[in-house]
């Protein structure tokens, strides 16, 4: 995951992982197969292969041997329906029950010679909604990558009418009606099951908005060369998946043999008020989790026994607090301060009576992650001329509310995720993590690490805090380690999205509080090792 070297195919990564990895536009995707088809490759040379992928695929989810399935074959006028049309040919070879569905009067040329020969093989075409034949599942060929107006009048009602149709549905490439870019919906799009994302992933199918069309995306990769792909996006991709193999690969783990608490990371956690006791509690749970091997916790002296109760093995630093229990002025222990940590992370419960604070850890030389008051603090104080005269590496931890407050001047945050949080940690130069259901992470040379998992049971309280100790935690082993900043926060990211996963699956969605969530980082890392 580092920006500052370029993935090298042959030695550092297979390609399986490389291409798990690549998030493009339409745009670069469009410039990816122009070079293949300028090559020599025939374009219908190309769709035959990858329609042949796909039917497999769809043989696996929906096999003979179970049923006799009858599939509805929705075709779009370009590539994306000839790929569908030779789909149905295949099926219908393997015993499916098939039907072809298409509205439009004009097709591309190969589009239309599949849609010649799917009839001469009689199989039932049709062009209106009328009269359809049921079906036991659809797929979706309408429309391809690179949709950009708004879909209305007969063609939107004919994906409304499918989407309530309510069988499965699967996607090719991208469910029709998405941006391929920002995700968004143009005017309406296919509900699909599952979307069968062809060569590299696209951007879209990453964006939070989208998620509730995408269903179970996976890649179908049809052997791009990695010449062409480099060719576009340089040595080093610009925006990429977090996979489970570079999340692992960041962790300090193994230990050495010999080894000290030391030697494995100090990290100084200032959080918690009298009103906001659990967010101190929270995020000092999820910095245990990391490993770390020496933790501090700077509380308000009125917490210090709650906090000693919940973790024994801490050093709970009791400060002087404010009336309404806020701390007052950190208090360290004889013969320390700020320097004496190797990460410090800020914000949780502090309130924003806790300003001081906040500005003297700005000011400090130390690895930052600042959360919750902590950056409603930074806003007030002026987020990027503050930021700019930081000397080391700074970490925001904002969900979308707070990103508004730290960054009013940038685009919407909500309509495109990875131009807004790009474009925050080039004016910066922390690196931002923008939480939501894609978690995007980016670093001040314009290189986004979005995080394709997740879980719903992650949207309750304190489960933000949960994240700021696991990576205060990791950020502090990295700096003995001289690990890059930004994979670890990358790696945190992950590693809580997957807690989170492996509980709702345990407990159900509505079981994973903020508390029980801390019980399953242990659990899911070390279930991904395996």
């Amino acid at each position: 995951m580092e920006n500052a070297s370029p993935i090298n195919i042959n030695h550092s990564q297979n390609r399986q992982e490389y291409i798990s990895q690549v998030v493009i536009t339409a745009g670069q995707m469009r410039d990816i197969e122009g070079r293949i088809f300028a090559a020599g490759m025939p374009v219908a040379a190309l769709m035959e292969k990858v329609a042949g992928l796909i039917t497999l695929r769809i043989q696996e989810l929906f096999s003979l041997s179970r049923n006799i399935y009858r599939v509805g074959i929705l075709v779009g006028p370009g590539h994306n329906g000839g790929d569908a049309l030779v789909v149905a040919r295949e099926l219908h070879f393997r015993g499916y029950e098939v039907w072809i569905y298409s509205p439009f009067s004009k097709l591309k040329e190969l589009t239309a010679q599949h849609w010649q020969y799917a009839q001469s093989l009689g199989i039932s075409c049709y062009e209106t909604l009328e009269q359809l034949p049921n079906c036991d599942f659809l797929i979706d060929g309408l429309f391809g990558f690179g949709l950009e107006r708004p879909l209305t009048d007969a063609i939107a009602s004919a994906i409304n009418h499918f989407n309530e149709w309510q069988k499965p549905i699967i996607s090719i490439d991208i469910p029709s009606g998405l941006h391929t870019d920002t995700g968004e919906v143009l005017g309406t799009a296919i509900c699909a099951t599952y979307t069968l994302c062809l060569g590299l992933w696209k951007l879209g199918l990453l964006q939070d908005h989208a998620l509730e069309y995408v269903g179970k995306a996976e890649l179908i990769d049809f052997d791009i060369p990695f010449a062409d792909v480099e060719a576009i996006l340089g040595n080093t991709p610009k925006i990429k998946r977090i996979t489970r193999k570079t999340a692992l690969a960041s962790l300090p783990l193994p230990r050495p043999a010999v080894t000290h608490k030391y030697k494995a990371g100090h990290l100084l956690l200032i959080c918690g008020s009298r009103r906001y006791a659990g967010g101190a509690i929270l995020t000092a749970l999820g910095a245990r989790a990391s490993g770390v091997g020496m933790l501090s916790v700077a509380v308000p002296e009125s917490l210090k026994s709650i906090l000693v109760s919940h973790l024994p093995e801490a050093l709970i630093i009791g400060c002087p607090e404010t009336e309404s229990g806020a701390i007052l002025q950190l208090q360290l222990p004889e013969n320390t301060d700020l320097s004496s940590f190797n990460a410090i992370a800020c914000g949780p419960g502090l309130t924003r009576e806790a300003t001081p604070i906040v500005r003297e850890v700005i000011e400090s030389d130390r690895t930052l992650v600042l959360d919750a008051d902590g950056l409603n603090i930074l806003a007030q104080l002026g987020t990027i001329p503050t930021l700019q005269q930081r000397q080391a590496a700074t970490v925001l931890t904002p969900h979308t509310g707070e990103f508004q407050r730290l960054f009013p001047d940038i685009s919407d945050a909500k309509h495109d995720r990875i131009q807004a949080v790009r474009e925050a940690a080039a004016q910066t130069g922390a690196v931002v993590l923008l939480k939501g259901a894609r978690t995007a992470i980016a670093n001040s040379q314009g290189v986004v690490w979005i995080n394709p998992e997740s879980t719903p049971a992650l949207a309750r309280g304190g489960s933000g805090d949960v994240l700021t100790g696991l990576l205060g935690g990791l950020l502090a082993q990295a700096a003995t380690k001289q690990l890059p900043i930004e994979n670890i926060v990358a790696t945190a990211a992950w590693w809580h999205s997957q807690a989170g996963i492996l509980a709702a699956q345990e407990r159900t969605e509505l079981g994973v509080d903020a508390l029980t969530l801390t019980q399953y980082l242990m659990s899911a890392v070390r279930i991904q090792q395996c």
